[in-house]
């Protein structure tokens, strides 16, 4: 009896994890993520794990989340790194998980371009998001779990955070609709001139499905890293 007892609490626990995606997902529409500053990175300029908090609009926290990359991949490939990101629920357990291959970081090259996958709970791909070539814009495609497009993501033509904020469009489709935005946060002077720590606010329809909303967390990771993120060892 207290093995099955035992079994069946396992399964339940396992089958918790993407019913809280879901039930914390649907109950916002704003997200709001604080890039933790490395005190070891600032010192010796040797680029580390990046950490997040990620929060709600009312500023609490509701997960937390890790870089996982291996010191030689973060200080030679730089910005331009594959990673894993991995992120944590309060209660430590880890609810979705962010994967980005290596890819060509030239914009004139149009047959290797960024893209990142997302998976809620770990190991069920739920969503991904590819870079779209265009000569001015940057320019990004939101898909399913069954690869087909759902909305479309557009930046500036200058991403320049010159104090001030950096807004990337959310849109439908066919582009004439704009239904949210994902924004990079002027964070002052100091921090932007001497440190490499973002902050960026993403905001969406609350009704849009929670998956999608999942699949933006991992388009403002790619973004993070694609234009805010400066190596060390290049500054």
């Amino acid at each position: 009896m207290g093995k099955w007892m035992l079994l069946i609490q396992e399964q339940i626990y396992h089958l918790d994890i993407p019913l809280n995606i879901l039930q914390q997902h649907s109950k916002i529409d704003q997200i709001l993520i604080h890039q933790q500053i490395e005190l070891l990175e600032v010192i010796t300029g040797f680029e580390t794990n990046n950490k997040y908090e990620i929060k709600n609009s009312f500023g609490q926290r509701i997960y937390f989340a890790a870089e996982d990359t291996d010191f030689c991949t973060r200080n030679c490939c730089g910005a331009s790194r594959p990673f894993t990101i991995r992120i944590l629920d309060n209660m430590g357990q880890e609810v979705i998980t962010l994967e980005r291959p290596l890819r060509c970081g030239s914009c004139c090259c149009p047959c290797c371009l960024q893209e990142i996958e997302i998976h809620a709970p770990p190991g069920v791909p739920v969503g991904y998001v590819n870079q779209t070539w265009h000569p001015c814009l940057p320019k990004f495609t939101i898909q399913n779990e069954r690869r087909e497009d759902v909305l479309k993501i557009t930046g500036p033509c200058l991403v320049c955070s010159c104090c001030a904020d950096v807004d990337f469009e959310i849109k439908s489709l066919d582009e004439e609709n704009v239904v949210g935005k994902i924004s990079k946060q002027w964070t002052g002077l100091v921090r932007e001139a001497f440190t490499d720590t973002d902050n960026f606010g993403i905001q969406f329809p609350l009704d849009l499905d929670v998956k999608m909303k999942a699949v933006m967390l991992g388009a403002c990771f790619l973004i993070d890293f694609m234009f805010f993120e400066k190596s060390g060892n290049n500054e």
